[in-house]
C-alpha cells in the first residue's frame, strides 16, 4: 500500500461525495443565499438545506465523521480526512448537509463515549438523525479562555443537583433554529488539582435560568448557527447530567479535540483548494494592461506557492490522522498541534491572494472568499490559538533534549 492510500470503502465515499457536491451542493449555494435573504433572519433554516440533508441521507453520505459503525460510517481518521476536505469546499452547506458539522460532531462523540443511556436516547439519537442541533459552551468573556483552567462558571453541588452561575460566549450553534442542548464546561471544585477542577454537563438550552443574550458577529458576519453570549443564573442540573464524572472536564476535552482538529484542518484545506480554483479561473478570464492576469509573474508565483503549500499541509494533516489511528491521540499531539497552526495560516494566505486577484469583488458576498477569510482567521483562535499550540510543540521538542541531557548526566555519574 502506498503512503496514506485510501481504503476501497473510503474511495467509494469520496467518489459519491464529489458527485453530491457537483450535482447538489454547489448548485444549491445561490438558492441558499436567496432563501436566507428572503427569510430576513440570519439564523433561519432554509428549505434547501433540508433538501440537501435528505439527499445526502438517501445516498448514505450521513454521519461520515463517526468512527463507531454502530452510530456512523465507522471510518478511521485517515479515511475521513479527505471527505472533510471535500466538505470544506462549501463549508456553510456541505458539513451540515451530511450531518458532519461542528460542534455537533464533537458533541456526538462525547455523548457516545461518556453519555448515559438516557443522554444517548434523548440527545445523541436525534443528533445522529439530524433533527436537532447542539452547542458547546466553554469560552468566557471575563477570562483568557485559551487557558481553560481560567474558566469561572461555577457548578456548585446542591443535593441531587448542581447549580450553575456564570457567563459564556462564542457558544457556537446556540442560535441555530434546531439547537436543543448544550455541553457546558465549568468549575466544580476550585480547590482540586489544576486540571481536576472542571466538569462538563449536559444542559438543555431552554433550561430555566439560561438566557441567550445575543449572537456575536465574526468580522461583521452573523453566522447562521450563531456564536452566542449566554448567562447562567441558578441553572439547576441533575447529578445524572454530569458527563463521565466530576473533575473529568479536561479529560473529555482531550478526547473531543483531537478528531475535531483534524476535521477543522481538512475543511480549511478544502477552502484553500476552492480559493485556488477561483483564483486561477479569475486570472485566466481577466486582462489588465493588455495582458491576461494569469500571465503576470507574481500571479504565477502565487499559484505555484499555493499548490506547494496545500500539498505540504495535506500530507502533514494525513500524517496526524494516520498517527491518531495507529498510535493514539497522545502520541500524535505534536502533529495535531502543528496542523492546527499550519492549516488555517496556509489557507488564509491563499484566500487573501485570491481576494487580491478578484479585486473589489473579492471582498463582497458575490463570491465565497470574504466569508472564507473571516472563518479561517477565526479558526486561528478557535480550539486554542496558534500561540498555545506552538508552546505545546516547543515543549515537546525541548523535552527530547532535556531527557537526553538527563540520561547523559546519569550515565556520567554512574
Amino acid at each position: 500500500m502506498s503512503l496514506f492510500e485510501l481504503s476501497e470503502r473510503a474511495q467509494k465515499y469520496q467518489a459519491e461525495l464529489l458527485d453530491f457536491m457537483d450535482t447538489h451542493v454547489y448548485p444549491a449555494e445561490a438558492v441558499y443565499e436567496e432563501q436566507m435573504r428572503a427569510a430576513g433572519d440570519p439564523h433561519a433554516q432554509p428549505p434547501v438545506l433540508e433538501e440537501l440533508k435528505a439527499e445526502a441521507r438517501r445516498r448514505g453520505l450521513w454521519n461520515l465523521f463517526h468512527p463507531d459503525p454502530k452510530w456512523g460510517a465507522g471510518l478511521t481518521n485517515l479515511e475521513y480526512a479527505p471527505l472533510a476536505e471535500i466538505m470544506g469546499r462549501s463549508a456553510h452547506l456541505a458539513p451540515e448537509a451530511t450531518n458532519c458539522a461542528a460542534p455537533d460532531t464533537g458533541n456526538m462523540e462525547v455523548l457516545t463515549l461518556f453519555g448515559t443511556e438516557e443522554h444517548q436516547e434523548k440527545y445523541l439519537r436525534p443528533l445522529l438523525d439530524g433533527t436537532i442541533r447542539s452547542a458547546f459552551a466553554m469560552t468566557e468573556p471575563a477570562v483568557a479562555s485559551s487557558d481553560a483552567t481560567n474558566i469561572e462558571l461555577r457548578m456548585e453541588r446542591d443535593g441531587d443537583h448542581y447549580v450553575l452561575n456564570g457567563r459564556k460566549w462564542f457558544a457556537s450553534n446556540a442560535l441555530h433554529a434546531n439547537c436543543t442542548v448544550m455541553i457546558v464546561m465549568g468549575k466544580t471544585d476550585p480547590t482540586a488539582q489544576r486540571h481536576r477542577q472542571q466538569s462538563m454537563m449536559v444542559v438543555p438550552i431552554d433550561a430555566p435560568g439560561v438566557t441567550v443574550l445575543r449572537g456575536l458577529p465574526v468580522f461583521g458576519y452573523q453566522d447562521r448557527e450563531g456564536h452566542a453570549e449566554i448567562t447562567f443564573e441558578n441553572v439547576r442540573v441533575p447529578l445524572t447530567d454530569v458527563l463521565k464524572g466530576e473533575g473529568e472536564g479536561f479529560a473529555i476535552s482531550q478526547a473531543r479535540l483531537g478528531p475535531g482538529r483534524i476535521h477543522h484542518c481538512m475543511r480549511a484545506i478544502g477552502m484553500a483548494e476552492r480559493a485556488l480554483e477561483l483564483l486561477c479561473r479569475r486570472a485566466l478570464s481577466r486582462t489588465t494592461f493588455g495582458k491576461p492576469i494569469a500571465e503576470r509573474g507574481n500571479i504565477q508565483d502565487w499559484i505555484a506557492e499555493a499548490r506547494i503549500d496545500i500539498e505540504q499541509i495535506r500530507l502533514l494533516t494525513l500524517k496526524a490522522a494516520w498517527m491518531m489511528d495507529t498510535v493514539g491521540n497522545k502520541a500524535a499531539r505534536t502533529e495535531i498541534a502543528a496542523i492546527k497552526v499550519a492549516a488555517p495560516n496556509v489557507a488564509l494566505k491563499i484566500v487573501d491572494r485570491a481576494i487580491q486577484v478578484f479585486g473589489a469583488a473579492g471582498v463582497t458576498d458575490d463570491f465565497p472568499l470574504a466569508s472564507a477569510y473571516a472563518h479561517l482567521r477565526t479558526l486561528r483562535i478557535a480550539d486554542g490559538p496558534d500561540e498555545v499550540h506552538k508552546a505545546a510543540i516547543a515543549k515537546q521538542e525541548l523535552a527530547k533534549y532535556r531527557n537526553a541531557e538527563a540520561r547523559n548526566a546519569a550515565a556520567g555519574n554512574a
